[in-house]
């Protein structure tokens, strides 16, 4: 088992979650107009949708690389220049952090678990990133590939509870520091672009 590699996930999982997405957005805004609990209802649909996605990719992309592990290079190489079209994406974007309140509907914690779940599982771009992501930190040569895919995805999952959860716990904090900071926008903006080139980057060499 290399260490290392699992270090390395959580480390790109960590600088993942706390930069600005739908997601974090989303939990940032429900809990400033309904209050904390609300932040970690949507938090916790939103990781439970994960186990979709990662179960998805854990039978689907383990099943081909037992078949054929020729193709890992492909999918790893598929995986690097997903990353590197998302940090083009990032790169056109403004930059700026919207944090507008009007969109956010007043709905019960039960309520707001269900949305965050259905949200992560309709959205196939989370499938497609977990491709682009897992297959690349594979990190033991004698475990089950499957079982291997579900350590990531719990490991993906409890460290962006963490980071979403303190979103939800310091919404008002956070909030005054990015009306306050203008700049804040860009600095995560090429933080995001350097993370997806940085990960892209380690797959390809591991």
């Amino acid at each position: 088992m290399n260490i290392e590699i699992l270090i390395g996930f959580i480390a790109a999982t960590f600088m993942l979650a706390i930069t600005p997405g739908p997601d974090n957005i989303y939990v940032l805004m429900q809990s400033i107009v309904n209050g904390k609990k609300s932040g970690i209802a949507t938090v916790l649909g939103l990781m439970s949708g994960c186990l979709i996605h990662t179960s998805v990719v854990a039978f689907g992309a383990s099943t081909v690389l037992q078949q054929n592990p020729k193709l890992f290079f492909a999918i790893k190489l598929f995986g690097a220049l997903y990353l590197v079209y998302l940090a083009y994406k990032v790169f056109k974007s403004s930059g700026t952090i919207e944090l507008g309140n009007d969109a956010v509907p007043q709905k019960t914690v039960a309520e707001l678990f269900k949305q965050g779940f259905i949200m992560n599982v309709l959205n196939p771009k989370v499938t497609l990133f977990f491709l682009a992501l897992f297959p690349g930190f594979l990190f033991s040569e004698t475990m089950n590939k499957v079982l291997q895919f579900y350590v990531l995805g719990l490991l993906f999952i409890l460290v962006s509870f963490v980071v979403f959860g303190a979103i939800a716990v310091l919404a008002g904090t956070i909030s005054e520091s990015i009306k306050r900071n203008k700049n804040i926008g860009i600095y995560m903006k090429w933080l995001q672009i350097i993370v997806f080139i940085g990960i892209a980057i380690f797959i390809m060499l591991t």
